[in-house]
């Protein structure tokens, strides 16, 4: 089944252009946040705590403060009142106790918060003033795991009572009575690793203050920009309309960057106090200590089958360490898991609890398919437990459980306590019909002879996973389209541009429902100067609420041309024919969009029901036993992403999120020791794959189920290509060494914890 066009004849929808963005990347014209310079400006430097875990008992700026170009050093103690927090993004009741100040003052909670904010004329002369700064903190008790918090020996908010900050529970069915009916229950118990985004390009921005009109602009938005200046604004106690964020081009986002953190509060703090602009770019160093961090988790969870593998239900619990704080989406991860652990298979009784915990770690966040990513893990894992417990192939297992296209909408696990869209349903598709293809994309038939067998000193093994990608976040998305008086046309976005080439994608949608050639076609989009309110760019929702948003501007647009030409025409407006930009009369009379100079319309898409791609992945893994080293033969990924706007953006996703999972699967881990000290600082402890690294990536990438939730028919398909990515090679590696009884349960599997695995096996 193929996506009807619900616009004109043009044909940019659905072609491969080259992303208009990339030609100023690659002459050096980008204009990222640290090209932004004001003659006056300051820069700033954060004075972090070096314990994990302490009771601030005096901070001492004498020394820094008698240095050259040195204005300020900014504590809790300049500030009148309570010291703000962080604001939340998702509502929860349970979650207030932990949210983070601004800047800490009586107590630390982990490495790397923020206690003093040093501002100087330069940036070198602030970070070796905030070397002076002497904090005097009482050590306390620092505690990294999840087990031990939820002990509460330790307590990290002795208000709060307890470790435990929020807990979500998801249901569907009745997993009691599934299980009483089942003929074999399978367990299972699995870790995800912490890790971080690392985008090339670091955090930074730039506050400036206008004392005149009272007005804030802080340069370096993304993701979030709209969000977070109305978080702004009421923490400075400004109205929403003297506050701007200004978004630039970024250097990689991937669910970290553009979230609200206590730097974009300190920084405005700042620029108000001195009365000049105040600069901050954050080094990696710092991004290690401040920049969220993300996936570290548990399961202990239960599959109930049936003795032909068809599921019945499954329960359990898992567990998210969200650090320190609950950061403004911090609990996004804990939710996610329980609502999407199930996937794309069919298990209609579901019984799940989802504990986010706080440890003395840095605090946690999204990071590209958050949740998913971790649940797929799980989910790939139990299917492979449960295969071998009933002795059936894997393969066959997941074809008899996965959705089709007669079970659409399927509704997916409740979640409670309700945040908003506690109730989903997948929207349409023939799951089995991506794990087929992949079948036949990967040649499993031929390759499935290798499976297990030594060859020249490597186990090889072999692995298909499945997949869903939850996408167009709402409630909803602005745009507005302009003709400007050269004749061109202006498209403001409310999405954020993050890497996704947002300004190719919506420019291909406008082009195609305006009727005009796309060079005349410039977008323009996230900051808070262009719409009184937009949404952002997060959970794979840019090309569909905001292109769809385009849609209604470019229908409103033409339905105000078309009353203009009439007038200019001088006939009724149903006698006008549109096409091609053009209004033409009967008697041969024609006007052009173009001429319209002033035309404007504003348009909006409103949608609380999200989109699901699917897909399936394989992974064809070669272990070495004496180094524990896995080379990647060959990886392949098949989505169905309702309709393809832009075959080579959509492969540059997907391309781009499979090495990065691969990343995650092999070498980066945050590691802490025991007293809650970060021992990656930089990226020659913390691997992130290479160009080199995984040369063998394939895409298919079909639009066979369109959407019936948004007049594009597309999908997100931002994240999907990382979500199955840690559960297919986690199984073809297991596959792998299946003859040497190794069975990793936990993430990374990298070569040196590998190896120790198969001497363990060896030993047993």
């Amino acid at each position: 089944m193929k996506a009807p066009s619900p616009m004109s004849p043009n044909t940019y929808v659905g072609q491969p252009i080259e992303r208009v963005e990339d030609l100023r990347f690659l002459r050096g014209r980008g204009q990222y946040i640290d090209d932004i310079k004001r003659d006056d400006q300051v820069c700033a430097a954060f004075v972090r705590s070096a314990v994990a875990h302490g009771r601030v008992r005096s901070i001492d700026a004498t020394a820094a403060l008698a240095m050259p170009g040195v204005r300020a050093v900014i504590t809790a103690a300049d500030f009148d009142g309570p010291i703000p927090t962080i604001p939340f993004r998702r509502p929860n009741p349970s979650i207030g106790p932990y949210a983070q100040p601004v800047i800490a003052s009586d107590k630390v909670r982990y490495v790397g918060e923020p206690v003093a904010v040093v501002i100087a004329d330069t940036a070198e002369r602030a970070e070796d003033a905030a070397q002076e700064v002497v904090l005097d903190i009482e050590e306390l008790p620092a505690i990294v795991g999840m087990a031990p918090a939820e002990a509460n020996e330790v307590l990290l908010f002795e208000a709060a009572g307890g470790n435990v900050a929020s807990v979500f529970v998801g249901t569907l069915g009745d997993a009691a009575a599934a299980f009483a009916a089942a003929d074999r229950v399978v367990r299972g118990a699995f870790r995800t690793q912490r890790q971080t985004a690392m985008p090339m390009e670091t955090r930074g921005l730039l506050a400036e203050w206008n004392a005149t009109t009272s007005h804030l602009t802080m340069f370096g938005a993304a993701k979030l920009p709209f969000f977070n200046r109305r978080a702004m604004a009421a923490m400075m106690n400004l109205p929403e309309a003297q506050v701007d964020y200004i978004e630039l081009d970024v250097g990689g986002g991937f669910g970290a960057r553009g979230e609200f953190y206590p730097e974009d509060f300190l920084l405005a703090f700042a620029a108000r106090r001195l009365g000049c602009p105040v600069k901050w770019i954050e080094d990696r160093r710092e991004h290690f200590l401040a920049t969220g961090h993300a996936r570290e988790s548990a399961c202990d969870i239960e599959f109930a089958l049936r003795s032909d593998g068809i599921i019945l239900g499954a329960r359990g619990t898992l567990f998210s360490n969200i650090g320190a704080y609950v950061r403004p989406n911090g609990i996004t991860p804990a939710r996610n898991m329980v609502q999407f652990l199930s996937g794309p298979y069919r298990i209609p009784n579901i019984h799940f609890e989802g504990r986010g915990i706080v440890t003395n770690k840095t605090p946690a966040g999204t990071y590209r398919g958050p949740g998913r990513y971790e649940g797929c893990f799980y989910c790939e894992q139990m299917l492979d437990l449960s295969a071998d417990k009933l002795g059936l192939d894997r393969l066959e297992i997941r074809r008899r459980n996965l959705l089709t296209d007669a079970d659409m909408p399927y509704r997916l696990a409740t979640i409670s306590p309700s945040d908003g869209a506690a109730e989903t349903f997948c929207d349409s598709g023939d799951y089995r019909s991506t794990f087929e293809r992949c079948i036949i994309e990967s040649g499993w038939a031929e390759k499935a002879q290798l499976q297990g067998r030594l060859i020249d000193g490597r186990y090889h093994g072999l692995a298909i996973g499945n997949f869903i990608e939850g996408g167009a976040s709402g409630p909803q998305e602005n745009a507005r389209i302009d003709v400007e008086a050269d004749g061109m046309v202006s498209v403001y976005a409310g999405s954020s541009a993050i890497g996704q080439g947002t300004e190719t994608v919506l420019g291909q949608i406008a082009a195609d429902a305006l009727e005009i050639p796309f060079e005349r076609i410039t977008v323009l989009h996230g900051s808070t100067t262009y719409l009184s309110e937009g949404w952002g760019s997060y959970g794979s929702r840019g090309t569909v609420m905001g292109g769809s948003a385009v849609i209604d501007a470019a229908q409103g647009l033409i339905a105000k041309f078309r009353g203009a030409a009439a007038i200019a025409l001088d006939v009724a407006e149903k006698e006008l024919h549109i096409a091609n930009g053009v209004a033409s009369a009967p008697n041969g009379r024609s006007v052009k969009l173009a001429q319209m100079a002033g035309l404007s319309c504003d348009g909006s898409f409103k949608n609380s029901k999200a989109t699901y791609t699917f897909g399936a992945a394989m992974a064809h893994v070669a272990v070495d036993p004496k180094t524990g080293h896995v080379a990647v033969i060959d990886y392949l990924a098949v989505d169905d992403v309702g309709r393809i706007i832009n075959p080579l953006t959509l492969h540059g996703q997907v391309t781009g999120a499979a090495v990065q999972g691969l990343g995650s699967v092999f070498s980066e881990e945050l590691v802490y020791d025991e007293s809650g000290q970060i021992l990656v600082g930089s990226l020659a402890d913390y691997l992130v794959p290479l160009a080199t690294d995984y040369p063998t990536i394939r895409c298919v990438s079909l639009e066979n189920y369109p959407s019936p939730n948004n007049p594009l028919g597309a999908k997100g398909a931002g994240e999907g290509g990382i979500i199955p990515v840690g559960g297919v090679v986690l199984s073809a590696v297991t596959a792998a060494l299946q003859s040497l009884g190794v069975r990793p349960r936990e993430l990374p599997i990298s070569p040196p914890k590998l190896w120790a695995l198969i001497q363990q096996a060896a030993q047993a």
